[in-house]
């Protein structure tokens, strides 16, 4: 019995160990001060030329490259997938295309599409735009009905949605320059007013609430969402 007592809790350990994130920050990517929007150092981060960094959690590891602009998203479901455009300031399109081509592209909905995920098995998308002095977006649930595609506005960002993911039954979202947490369909502002403005979130990571990351232009962000703090590391390549 105690044999087995001692294996027993060797492989909860094990099994923690193992169900571990893996986090390591690149060496070009080192924890700089935090610039102040629109200072000197922050355009220097704004240049066009500079790289955008994203993350994502793979074979738990966190995984930080370089990041190509995304145009589409899509969500395959039953009969054909869901497609989203997403053009800037030249609009974009949510459609379906069914898997019977003799049936043509259906379009649901005009707008700047940014994601298209299921959540609680229902299905939802992202519109958002940042351009000039509009910035807004929302998320919306999506119906279908035999061949038939209903919407409804869940909740409203007045600063546009950039980057989400979602965690423990919530949806974090990295809009232009705040950050959000979601629950219930209400939203709880974290980060207001942040230096990534302009700085284009693309991708959030979650570890655990104390370790957020976000990959945005010309670096990587960190989040405790416990404390309300944040780490820059600058691309220093």
């Amino acid at each position: 019995m105690k044999r087995f007592l001692i294996i027993f809790f060797l492989s909860l350990i094990l099994t923690s160990c193992n169900s571990e994130i893996q986090v390591n920050i690149p060496i070009n990517l080192v924890e700089t001060k935090i610039p102040k929007a629109y200072s000197e150092d922050w355009y220097k981060l704004n240049n066009g030329a500079n790289k955008e960094f994203g993350v994502s959690i793979t074979n738990n590891k966190l995984i930080i490259k370089e990041f190509k602009n995304r145009y589409e998203a899509e969500l395959k479901i039953d009969d054909g997938k869901l497609l989203g455009i997403n053009q800037g300031e030249w609009g974009g399109t949510l459609s379906f295309i069914p898997k019977n081509k003799e049936h043509g592209e259906r379009l649901i909905k005009k707008g700047n599409i940014k994601y298209i995920f299921e959540f609680n098995n229902r299905i939802y998308f992202i519109e958002g735009l940042a351009h000039l002095s509009y910035s807004g977006g929302a998320i919306f649930e999506l119906t279908k009905d035999a061949n038939n595609f209903t919407f409804e506005k869940k909740l409203e960002f007045d600063d546009a949605p950039e980057a989400f993911t979602i965690y423990k039954n919530k949806i974090l979202i990295a809009t232009h320059k705040n950050f959000y947490v979601v629950e219930n369909f209400e939203k709880e502002l974290i980060f207001e007013n942040t230096f990534w403005t302009s700085l284009y979130p693309n991708s959030i990571a979650v570890v655990d609430n104390e370790n957020v990351y976000m990959g945005i232009r010309s670096g990587l962000v960190k989040l405790n969402l416990s404390e309300k703090t944040i780490i820059f590391y600058k691309n220093v390549e």
